[in-house]
Order: C-alpha cells, then structure tokens, then sequence
C-alpha cells in the first residue's frame, strides 16, 4: 500500500517525522516552560504505558544496568527514564529561545578546570560524553560560558530534511557540526585539535563497523574508536564527561580526570586501553543515575547478534 496520492510509505513516514520535529521547534519553544514540562512528562507517561519497541529496549538496557533490580525497580528505572528522555527532547525544543543567562542557570559543571586547563594551554581538548542528561546543553553551556566553539559530528538522520534541521540547531547554538558519514570528518577534527581547539563527542554507541570492544557492565560492547585515535594523533587532552538530571531545573555535570595515551604499545592496543577508561568512565556516571542514560537503541554484542538494529 502507499501513502496520499501514491506516495511510499516510508517516504509518508519520513514527511511526518520531519513535520513535528518542525512542529517540536516552533511550537514547544512558544509555551510557558512550566506548561511544556507538565505535557513532555504526560507525553513520556503514555509512551512509557504503551510498552513499545523503545521502552523495551530502555528496559533492556537498564536490566543490565542495575542487575539485581526487580521487575517493579526495572519498571520504574524505565518510567523515569522516559521522562528524562522527554525532558531532553523539551529543552532541546526550548534552547534556541534560552536566553545565555538561561543557559548558564540551567548547568552546574563540577571540575570545569580539568577543560579550560586544557585550552589554556593550547593543548586541544576532547570532551566525550555517553547518551546521558542533555548534551546539547552542556554544548551551548561550553559556546555561551566560556564563549568557546567547538566541532561534533552528528550522525546523517533520514529524511535528509531532518538533518538539516538538527545541525542548523546546533549550528545556531554555536556548533560547527560534521556529518558522520562521508570519510572527512576525522581529518577536519584532528585539524581543529592540532589548532588548539575544542571537539565534542558522544561517545558510548559504535556507528561502524570499526569500533573497539569493551568490558561495558559485565558484557561485550562496541564503542567508537575514534576519540581515543583523535588524542593519540595530535596531543589533545581526552576527558569524559558524565551529565544527570535531579528534581531541579539545574542539569549536573562532572568533567572526569583526562584518559592518558598508554605510554607503550601499538596503536590497536593504545586505542583498546583508552576506549576501555572511557567506557568505565561513562559506567560510573550511568550506575550512578541509570534513569538518566537514553539508550534505546541495542547496544551489547550479545543483544546485536540475534539480528541487527538501524536506528
């Protein structure tokens, strides 16, 4: 079957996905923040009711997360953590009108030193940060607080429609954004960090097929390689990054201490022990305040292996 007037489905399906992330950001930005908080939390209740696909596998995730938790903890973990994912989606909606007094309310960062340390110095920093609290905010926080741009990379998002709009928000809030795909990105951030500059990195879900295997929660995960490549090829300073949310409007952050280059070894091995610090880094955020980790995607080899999962 096919959608109006002969339309594919999926092409009907891309339309309507592009449509209310437009309508996200023009109409949520316009209600009163104390309203828009009132419906993303109804909205992540019935969603969380619904026990879809993305629920599930939030659930899944958490499980391994939380081990000894018991269905009704698992359930809750999960129900919180939908509202947290729905708090992300209403200030990203919202950030574009945030004035910077806003924004700088808005984040508390623990040990900032570790980072404008790093850029004093003129060493080149990378910031690698896991699916936790709202990365975009901790992003405008870095271009809006200590007035410094950085690179990302954003992964290529279909339609190509809903691409475009995600980098020209995070373009707007002061981001030079690169595509995932396409071969030049790596060599456009080695650029930058040899510069001196800043690059940002969500860094806890392989998007090839050439990341590195870690210990993740007792199991066999794929993390990327890259910010761990990016640290040995041009000297920049590597440093996770953990974020959560609390009852306050007031979204916390913790600048971890820097992942060292191993001092020998080769390079497949330097990059297995840095990506390995990182993901223990990221665990000791996300045992911490699991409901605040958005994985809804199969992250775990064991989980991927009964068939993959594009998303």
């Amino acid at each position: 079957m096919s959608g109006a007037e002969g339309e594919p489905r999926t092409g009907l399906k891309d339309r309507l996905t592009d449509g209310l992330y437009g309508l996200g950001w023009g109409a949520v930005k316009k209600l009163p923040e104390p309203a828009a908080r009132v419906l993303f939390r109804t909205l992540a209740d019935q969603v969380w009711k619904r026990r879809g696909k993305s629920v599930l596998r939030l659930e899944s995730n958490l499980a391994r997360v939380v081990p000894d938790a018991s269905p009704a903890r698992l359930a809750a973990l999960s129900k919180a953590g939908m509202r947290s994912y729905m708090r992300y989606w209403m200030e990203s909606f919202r950030l574009p009108t945030w004035s910077p007094e806003r924004i700088r309310a808005g984040i508390d960062v623990a040990d900032v030193h570790r980072l404008t340390e790093g850029l004093d110095a003129g060493r080149g920093v990378i910031l690698a940060l896991p699916h936790l609290g709202n990365w975009d905010l901790a992003g405008a926080w870095v271009t809006t607080d200590l007035k410094v741009p950085f690179t990302t990379v954003a992964e290529r998002l279909k339609p190509e429609s809903l691409y475009d709009r995600f980098v020209a928000y995070r373009e707007g809030l002061g981001m030079e954004v690169l595509p995932h795909t396409g071969g030049s990105a790596f060599g456009t951030l080695a650029r930058r960090l040899r510069d001196g500059g800043l690059v940002c990195l969500v860094a806890d879900r392989d998007l090839s097929a050439s990341g590195v295997e870690v210990q993740f929660f007792g199991d066999t995960a794929r993390m990327p390689a890259g910010p761990a490549l990016l640290a040995q090829q041009t000297g920049a300073l590597l440093l996770p990054v953990t974020l959560r949310y609390d009852a306050t409007p007031v979204m916390k952050a913790r600048i971890h201490p820097a992942v060292e280059v191993p001092e020998s070894g080769t390079r497949t091995e330097k990059t297995s022990v840095m990506t390995q610090a990182l993901a223990d880094a990221f665990a000791t955020g996300i045992a911490e305040h699991p409901e605040d980790w958005h994985m809804l995607q199969r992250l775990w080899l064991a989980d991927l292996e009964p068939r993959g999962e594009q998303s």
